[in-house]
């Protein structure tokens, strides 16, 4: 019997709170909710998006019956015979359209924060009644908060987007217990704990596969298309969706502890780390809000002084505040930084923060380790050189040699063979510690191993020079041969180092444990610019320092797992394959979330992308607004206008930072 105690309504809060982190509507709810200019109480209302407004289909709904109600209103008191009581029914429509923001602009300048979007309003809109503008009053207070209300659900549009981008956090788990099936939400399962998956259901626990085969959907994590099969002993990570078979799967971390908690933690947190851009913009807003409401009453004051037109002169500063509201900016710049790293999470690039994607964006050098990272980390067999047999016999001598053997290299030589290896064909194997393995294969002597292992024997060969492992083969008493065993370059490195380049990235450099041959050899193979052998952890570091500085920027891209200390010191440290793995976690500032080093160069293009756009914005932005601002500081443009160089330049550049996600 299923028993379904998961509490999505619990889940939904969940989610919501997620939500509030990477809130759409651009204001950090901290550090700038003084000075953002915005029309938000931002303590008043954190249970919803933060922006201080209900975004719904109700507020929809109420706005338009309070625009239809002082549109009414305005009718009736323009035919009214008594001009008094036609500018109470003016006032009383005029309270109607903007009560909230009068409200909103009293209880801010009370908490000491006067200089935001509400104050303009209220002063703008205020002003324009008392100059006998009463139906512009109004009106623009009802275009204001149209304008607002479509702004907000189109930055609320786009915050749901991009979270289901990154929509992998599982519902409910199946939990196997007591021979019945609970669902229960996937706090409440344990480690070691047996949850059952069925076909189209999220994996919800990092776990091993202990019953079933199935192919399973990493997309969501890896950006990888291909599904991928598992079978019972296999791992499964959790966010990934299960397709075809009924998986039994005993869970190898709690949910806290899983991968796919972690990648929302982070990709939440990535919020607080701003990027430059941001940064300024917030400190813009602190002191341009209040700059325009001083040149908004020397305006008014100054012209008014010289040629007495105070009524005019008044108008036209009240126009120039509503003209300087500063949301576009506020609001889209972060929003487009948001969508940058929402975008590289889809294609399987964990990017910790905003300020990442700057580093990224002006990347000019590159350092990679090699083992893991440019190449697959695994010894095979790369070439074979008989003497007097063919190759087959070789390899097939060598690996019956070392068929009991755990070296590595004896495993490469089994996995080469790849044929079923007979153990009663094996006798009188001994193993000479640092020289090799002699035995007796079908009766007959055979010697595997190195130069030494020859020498020892009175084998007479001839020295190899080669970039990797050189296995020394003898039969009979006479030299058969020998095996190149080498660490094979990736299938996708060349093209990624080439991507790199186009990319912009001008310098690659390999830093590498491993000697100078084989470095040099992988290098040319792969078209690096540089390479930096023989070095310890610690090497690393300082050979990382030697390209530091002088405006460069360097990223150093790594296993995350023994490479720490120079991913840290990186200007960006990228981790390859980080899925699962809580060094690369923890040590990177960005996790390929596979093994694919051609995701960099996509996520450098993404990063220059969402960067242009961010300053597309501003550009964009302050070039209207100024514009504008002059043909109202002239007598040419009218609050009507004003209305549009504030929130509809804010919805042209809330759409353009959306562009980021693609």
């Amino acid at each position: 019997m299923k028993n379904c105690t998961c509490a999505h309504h619990e889940h939904e809060h969940e989610q919501h709170r997620d939500h509030e982190h990477a809130c759409g509507c651009g204001h950090d709810h901290h550090e700038s909710e003084h000075s953002c200019g915005c029309t938000h109480d931002h303590h008043a209302h954190e249970d919803a998006c933060g922006c201080g407004h209900d975004h719904g289909e109700h507020a929809g709904r109420t706005l338009l019956i309070r625009a239809g109600a002082a549109v009414a209103l305005l009718i009736v008191g323009h035919f009214m015979p008594y001009a008094w009581l036609g500018t109470l029914i003016c006032v009383a429509a005029y309270l109607i359209a903007g009560y909230d923001v009068l409200l909103m602009a009293t209880r801010n300048i009370l908490k000491g924060r006067v200089f935001d979007e509400n104050f303009l309003m209220a002063v703008a809109s205020i002003g324009a009644m008392a100059v006998g503008e009463s139906a512009e009053g109004v009106m623009v207070m009802l275009l204001y908060q149209l304008g607002e209300y479509l702004q907000h659900r189109a930055v609320d549009k786009s915050r749901d987007n991009i979270a289901a981008l990154m929509d992998v956090r599982p519902d409910y788990a199946n939990v196997l217990r007591d021979g019945n099936e609970a669902c229960v939400s996937p706090e409440a399962v344990h480690a070691g704990e047996l949850i059952l998956v069925r076909p189209g259901e999220k994996i919800p626990l990092d776990g091993v596969v202990a019953e079933g085969d199935s192919t399973v959907d990493t997309a969501a994590l890896t950006g990888e298309s291909l599904p991928r099969d598992v079978a019972a002993g296999d791992s499964v990570l959790s966010g990934c969706v299960n397709l075809t078979g009924v998986l039994t799967i005993r869970v190898t971390a709690e949910y806290g502890a899983s991968t796919v908690a972690k990648i929302l933690d982070l990709v939440q947190e990535s919020g607080q780390h701003k990027a430059s851009t941001e940064r300024f913009i917030t400190r813009f807003s602190r002191w341009y809000t209040p700059a325009v409401c001083i040149a908004a009453v020397l305006i008014a004051l100054v012209p008014g002084l010289i040629t007495g037109d105070w009524q005019g002169w008044l108008y036209t500063a009240l126009t120039f505040l509503v003209i300087s509201c500063p949301c576009a900016l506020v609001i889209s710049v972060p929003l487009t930084f948001f969508s940058g790293v929402g975008g590289a999470s889809r294609k399987g690039v964990l990017v910790k923060g905003a300020n990442h994607l700057e580093t990224l964006a002006a990347l000019d050098t590159a350092a990679f380790d090699k083992t893991g990272t440019l190449t697959r980390g695994v010894f095979s067999v790369a070439e074979l050189h008989p003497v007097g047999m063919t190759e087959e016999v070789l390899l097939d001598m060598a690996a019956h040699a070392e068929l009991h053997s755990a070296h590595p290299i004896a495993r490469s030589l089994r996995e080469a063979h790849g044929g079923e290896l007979e153990e009663n064909r094996v006798s009188d194997v001994k193993d000479t510690a640092g020289q090799g393995i002699s035995a007796l294969v079908d009766g007959r002597p055979v010697l595997c191993g190195n130069e030494r292992l020859m020498r020892t024997h009175g084998i007479e060969f001839e020295s190899v020079e080669m970039a990797g492992t050189i296995v020394h083969v003898a039969v009979d008493g006479a030299y058969a041969g020998y095996v190149l065993i080498s660490d094979v370059v990736k299938d996708t490195t060349t093209s990624a180092i080439a991507a790199l380049k186009e990319a912009g990235v001008t310098r690659t450099v390999m830093l590498t444990g491993d000697n100078e041959a084989v470095a040099a050899q992988v290098a040319a193979q792969i078209g690096l610019t540089d390479v930096r052998a023989s070095l310890l952890p610690g090497d690393k570091v300082h050979a990382l320092e030697s390209f530091l500085g002088d405006e460069h920027k360097v990223a150093f891209v790594g296993d995350g797992v023994n490479d720490a200390p120079v991913l840290r010191r990186a200007d960006v440290g990228i981790a390859m394959g980080g899925l699962g793995s809580d060094a690369a976690i923890e040590a990177a500032d960005v996790v390929l979330m596979d093994d694919d080093l051609g995701k960099l160069a996509v996520a450098i293009r993404l990063a220059k992308k969402t960067l242009s756009i961010a300053r597309q914005n501003i550009a964009f932005a302050l070039l209207v607004k100024l514009t504008v601002m002059a043909l109202g500081v002239f007598g040419i443009a009218n609050m009507w206008l004003a209305v549009f160089a504030d929130v509809g330049v804010a919805m042209l550049c809330i759409l353009n930072a959306l562009r980021a996600m693609k």
